[in-house]
């Protein structure tokens, strides 16, 4: 008789961790003078934290939104699937196959813990590279 033993449990993405998140990615933000909105979503795709700065463009909290949904679904940086995405590429009809809302650019980076999908941080307001670096220095900052 063979026994399996279950995976040691992982600690879940606590609303504590989300505000450092939020935070060290806006402090990024700030550093480049730029405005974002923050989303950081659950393992399970729901809201656990978000923040628009005032000076934020509107869409940005949509597109933070949407960055961290994408990421957490496809458990990848949404920088390294736009290429996936464009007409040639493997999955170009996946942004419209699905219900979901998926955005294909950049900021959007799943959060693990102990190699486990915890969540994920979602970023918009600057450019894609700014916003994929503003979430890369927030779970940075988690990882301390």
């Amino acid at each position: 008789m063979s026994t399996t033993t279950a995976p040691a449990p992982v600690a879940p993405l606590t609303t504590q961790d989300a505000e450092l998140l939020i935070d060290s990615a806006r402090r990024a933000a700030e550093a480049a003078g730029v405005t974002v909105s923050v989303t950081v979503l659950d393992a399970g795709g729901r809201l656990l934290a978000f923040r628009r700065d005032d000076r934020a463009v509107l869409i940005s909290g949509e597109t933070s939104t949407r960055k961290a949904y994408t990421a957490l679904q496809l458990d990848a940086p949404t920088a390294d699937l736009v290429d996936l995405v464009k007409p040639d590429g493997p999955f170009h009809s996946l942004p419209t196959a699905l219900d979901r809302p998926l955005l294909f650019i950049a900021g959007g980076i799943p959060v693990h813990r102990d190699g486990r999908l915890i969540g994920a941080i979602g970023v918009g307001g600057g450019a894609p590279e700014q916003d994929h670096g503003f979430a890369t220095a927030a779970l940075a900052e988690l990882a301390r």
